[in-house]
């Protein structure tokens, strides 16, 4: 199909057919702007895991604090509740589970930003190119009825031409509406993959707190003992 041609028969669709390629082009932005925060969001959160797990380990949980607090991994979030609740009620309470579950939640909600959008473009794009087409023929029938009354043949051949060109709109909506929904499922399961991830890694983080002390290790104390300290009085003479 050449340019003139697309053109054509955006001329015809009229405002459904441009409002039908803005919602194209708002399809491609939303999944443009999705690959670029997904990107590399499974190897950052693991290699955050990773380094976490070596410092809490040692019991330095000050320094897996900081490493959290330095990373742009989106589990950072998760891990930073996790201390936050640590610092206020301790490995062995039982609300250090909620905490970190509720900012994982929250990390969820935000890697399914704007993509509400796709999935709204693919319900609705083929019935404005539906509502596209209905109207094209109620133009077509217009015409012809006004040709009739002046006198005209009234021929098929005019009104086929205009219900063939209408039904371009329904083809266009239909077209885009599969570009949204075939974007939305593929979000939806690569969140859904990273999802499971993420609670995999967060279960362990809890473990890991539930485990090992909430510092490092105090360091040994060298003071001697009472009794050692005591100096033995020297011996009086005879």
């Amino acid at each position: 199909m050449s340019v003139d041609e697309l053109l054509h028969y955006l001329r015809l669709g009229g405002f459904t057919m441009a409002i039908i390629l803005v919602s194209s082009l708002i399809a491609l932005a939303v999944a443009i702007e999705r690959i670029i925060a997904l990107w590399g969001v499974s190897d950052e959160s693991k290699s955050l895991s990773e380094i976490l797990a070596k410092h809490i380990l040692r019991g330095d949980v000050t320094a897996a604090r900081t490493a959290a607090q330095r990373s742009n991994a989106v589990a950072a979030d998760i891990y930073l509740a996790g201390f936050g609740r640590l610092d206020r009620a301790g490995a062995a309470s039982t609300t250090l589970d909620a905490a970190v579950d509720r900012e994982r939640a929250q990390v969820g909600l935000k890697l399914k930003k704007n993509l509400w959008i796709l999935g709204t473009i693919g319900a609705t794009a083929p019935f404005v190119g539906l509502f596209g087409t209905v109207t094209g023929i109620m133009r077509s029938f217009k015409d012809l009825g006004l040709d009739v009354q002046g006198g005209g043949t009234g021929g098929t051949q005019a009104v086929m031409g205009g219900i063939s060109e209408a039904l371009v709109a329904t083809a266009a909506g239909i077209l885009v509406a599969v570009e949204a929904v075939v974007l939305y499922n593929y979000f939806q399961a690569r969140i859904g993959r990273i999802g499971v991830e993420l609670k995999l890694l967060a279960d362990e983080f809890v473990e890991l707190l539930r485990e090992k002390p909430a510092g490092p290790p105090a360091p040994a104390t060298t003071d001697p003992s009472p009794a050692a300290s005591v100096e033995p009085s020297p011996a009086s003479g005879v």
